[in-house]
């Protein structure tokens, strides 16, 4: 199922519950601008290689556009439009000042060389730069981009228009960026768990966590949860697979294993299992943090053992298996709420970079816990008056929000 469609099916239910005018559905399902580009690269044995890439504005009635870039062979139009679209609810969610947007190349960056990955970051950001500015569009790392891809891309707008810090979050700290900006999605992650945790009775401390994903979200999320909430981390995976270890991981010592560029599946300190077993690995907290429709009807969504589902990637959960879940009296608290963390620590570094002024890391954990948390207890108190799950519940606040903006500028 592409993202595109999860998106699309799950808009219709809070649609619905929200009596949405049929012209503004129309509005607010398609997106405002598409930009689809050819990059040509030269290859370091001088070739030139030309891959595809995308940017696509999905709405901006309430702020700029906000979103990440990813590098990805499986990046493509369908799946781009489904990001941006989320992240059009996401900002509405967290009630800071963006639209949504998403951009991708189709390509397998591990592929290539840093010289070459830097020629494609670059030509990228010429061949989309006509549609990004502080005012109108801002990129943010997303999967296998980050900080030093950022900082290529804030070179390369700026020769064009001045030093523009503001054009891209997600930036190294020398340059601007912000402290707390990398752990940012992990540790919202962790402030819903907390807020969910005292509203459903399901103690954090102590508490058993698989997390699928070891990268950026699932890193920094187990990092966390191990130092900051006392919870026992028994199993994670990446793309190797995985490894599970009942009495909790050693999560500083697989840190360090993985920083040396270590497979997950090759840590000792655990038992190595699949990425299809790590399902099943029974459990309080279910944690996907990697890609996109990975708890499907075929696969998992009857097998998964789990009190709670936690979505720190974007679109995990297909629509069957949601409705699966939810049959299973398994609670799933939804992408856009859970994983807000990173867009809600980049409105606050575009911030800082606008006033030239910069925050102490305390100062954004602070602001950040304040944000998620109001948010999480809007969907929570909807959910339960409307008797909804909390993702319908988050999609129909966020839609009100969009759809308000759009009506009071004219539409």
């Amino acid at each position: 199922m592409t993202g595109k469609s999860i998106v699309d099916s799950q808009f219709e239910r809070a649609a619905n519950l929200i009596n949405l005018d049929d012209y503004m559905r129309r509005i607010l399902m398609r997106p405002f601008r598409e930009v689809q580009v050819e990059v040509p690269v030269r290859m370091d044995d001088g070739r030139i290689e030309v891959f595809t890439g995308y940017r696509i504005q999905h709405n901006g009635a309430r702020g700029p556009c906000k979103g990440g870039i990813r590098y990805h062979p499986d990046a493509d139009h369908d799946e781009v439009l489904g990001l941006a679209t989320i992240m059009t609810w996401k900002t509405a969610l967290m009630e800071i000042p963006f639209g949504g947007a998403k951009g991708g190349v189709a390509v397998d960056p591990k592929r290539l060389s840093k010289l070459e990955l830097e020629r494609l970051t670059r030509r990228f950001t010429q061949r989309i730069s006509i549609v990004l500015g502080p005012y109108r569009d801002i990129p943010a790392p997303d999967v296998a981009t980050n900080a030093q891809v950022m900082a290529w891309i804030l070179d390369e707008y700026s020769s064009r228009h001045g030093y523009t810090p503001a054009a891209v979050t997600g930036k190294p700290i020398s340059l601007g960026g912000s402290l707390g900006r990398e752990e940012a999605t992990g540790r919202g992650v962790m402030y819903v768990m907390m807020e969910y945790s005292n509203d459903f009775g399901i103690p954090l401390k102590g508490s058993r966590v698989v997390i699928q994903g070891f990268g950026n979200v699932g890193g920094h999320l187990a990092r966390l949860l191990h130092a900051e909430a006392g919870a026992k981390v028994i199993a994670v995976s990446d793309v190797s697979g995985g490894v599970v270890n009942e009495g909790g991981l050693d999560i500083p010592g697989l840190l360090a294993h993985t920083a040396s560029r270590k497979p997950v599946s090759e840590w000792k300190a655990g038992k190595a299992i699949s990425n299809e077993q790590l399902w099943t690995v029974p459990c309080d907290w279910l944690v996907p943090a990697a890609l996109g429709g990975v708890i499907t009807k075929e696969a998992n969504a009857r097998t998964v053992d789990c009190k709670v589902v936690v979505e720190g990637a974007n679109e995990p959960t297909t629509p069957t298996a949601d409705l699966i879940l939810e049959e299973r009296g398994i609670p799933v608290i939804p992408d856009f709420l859970a994983n807000a963390g990173g867009v809600t620590v980049s409105y606050y570094e575009w911030a800082q970079n606008l006033q030239q002024y910069r925050w102490t890391h305390e100062q954004v954990n602070r602001e950040l816990h304040a944000t998620i948390t109001k948010a999480y207890i809007g969907v929570r108190d909807l959910a339960k008056q409307k008797g909804v799950t909390f993702r319908t519940a988050a999609y129909a606040i966020a839609l009100q929000r969009v759809a308000e903006a759009e009506r009071l500028r004219g539409n």
